[in-house]
């Protein structure tokens, strides 16, 4: 991997994205919600939009699938602020439910106005890994055809060379009534010839797989551990 590029390219890169219109969402959303973490970095993760939690304070997987996440990575023994953290779109989509705001799926015209974003993140991060967070983020990147219940665990190689994979959104293994869950079910992938995608990992790691069935919500922080890096 290469030297980190200058700070000021990443910034200016939030900048534009601060004041981005290129759909509607922008217009019921509190700010957008850049993508946060080391540059470069080795493991990128994409969800798929900001929640309540995320709108409000302007940071990346803060609400409660954000602690699922978090619990999972410190059972893997990874640190969260050593990975790029991100959404495949950036503003809220969300409706009114009483005094709360449910999310709402973004559909195809809303993910194709943020591609540009999330490709210019790839491109400064150079993730040895971009693991999708759930169906929209992996459809994003891998085509409109792409099931997460079949597919979890492939790996691509993206024309910019980084390795990419798909697997079940955090929001899957909470209470949370969204959009996440649906199409995502205990993929456990690894890298090619098992190479273990934290910096500092010296064994190879193993897929054991989980044989399609949704997991048990108790099990949230080790399945979702065994998403991300097992």
């Amino acid at each position: 991997m290469s030297r980190a590029r200058p700070s000021a390219e990443f910034e200016r890169l939030r900048t534009d994205a601060a004041s981005c219109t290129r759909c509607a969402l922008y217009e019921r959303a509190t700010q957008t919600v850049f993508g946060e973490g080391p540059v470069p970095a080795a493991l990128m993760l994409m969800g798929e939009v900001p929640g309540d939690r995320e709108d409000v304070e302007g940071h990346p997987f803060v609400g409660p699938a954000g602690r699922v996440l978090d619990d999972a990575l410190a059972a893997a023994g990874i640190d969260r602020a050593s990975a790029y953290l991100t959404n495949a779109v950036k503003h809220f989509k969300w409706r009114p439910a009483g005094k709360v705001r449910l999310h709402q799926k973004p559909n195809a015209k809303e993910v194709a106005a943020c591609r540009v974003w999330w490709e210019a993140e790839v491109a400064l991060v150079e993730p040895r890994l971009l693991c999708c967070l759930g169906a929209t983020a992996a459809q994003a990147v891998f085509g409109s055809s792409f099931r997460v219940t079949r597919q979890r665990g492939t790996f691509v190689t993206l024309p910019t060379g980084v390795e990419a994979t798909a697997t079940l959104h955090p929001s899957a293994l909470t209470g949370i009534a969204d959009t996440h869950a649906a199409d995502d079910v205990c993929p456990r992938p690894t890298l090619p010839g098992g190479v273990d995608p934290r910096p500092d990992a010296k064994k190879p790691i193993k897929d054991k797989g989980c044989g399609g069935k949704l997991p048990d919500k108790t099990l949230g922080a080790d399945v979702t551990t065994d998403v991300v890096v097992k």
